[in-house]
């Protein structure tokens, strides 16, 4: 069990930014921010047996063609982003590159998303959501030829632009 010391606590809505003052959700205001280039990329993982993997890049799987599916389902999902996470914002995004690259040492398959946009918040969520639907896409596209696939490791890898910026592993 973990213990949480109070050294780490602070006020709710001093640091929750999506709370108003009665601690009601709410989606933050961004007017005021500048319009910046932002950019945030995000990975994830297909693990499978190396004979699924040889399947799907032969072009063997009974639902067509795996790889492009989820690449074209990760760009449909990060636009959508807005409709599926309550208190996104919905965006006009610039650019969303899904990469859905083979992987034998895994075996299986590397997910990265790139989604730019030029706005007042940035597109974390929006590629996070990319790698996610191509996951669950090419898991579905690839289950009959296994079930016992695994996505794993979705994160974010870096964001740029706005105030912060982020480089967390190197994908």
């Amino acid at each position: 069990m973990q213990n949480f010391s109070n050294e780490h606590k602070s006020e709710p809505t001093a640091q929750l930014t999506h709370l108003d003052e009665r601690g009601a959700a709410m989606m933050v205001d961004v007017a005021d921010k500048a319009i910046t280039k932002r950019t945030a990329v995000a990975g994830g993982q297909v693990r499978m047996s190396l004979s699924t993997l040889e399947a799907i890049l032969a072009g063997n799987a009974p639902k067509g063609d795996v790889i492009g599916i989820a690449r074209i389902a990760g760009i449909m999902a990060a636009k959508q982003t807005a409709n599926l996470i309550p208190l996104c914002h919905p965006l006009p995004l610039s650019q969303v590159l899904v990469a859905v690259t083979p992987d034998r040492e895994l075996p299986g398959f590397q997910i990265r998303s790139t989604v730019t946009i030029k706005a007042e918040t940035g597109v974390e969520m929006e590629a996070l959501t990319a790698v996610s639907i191509a996951a669950l896409t090419l898991y579905d596209m690839a289950k009959a030829l296994e079930k016992s696939m695994q996505i794993e490791n979705i994160r974010l890898i870096s964001k740029t632009g706005g105030k912060s910026d982020f480089r967390g592993d190197a994908g």
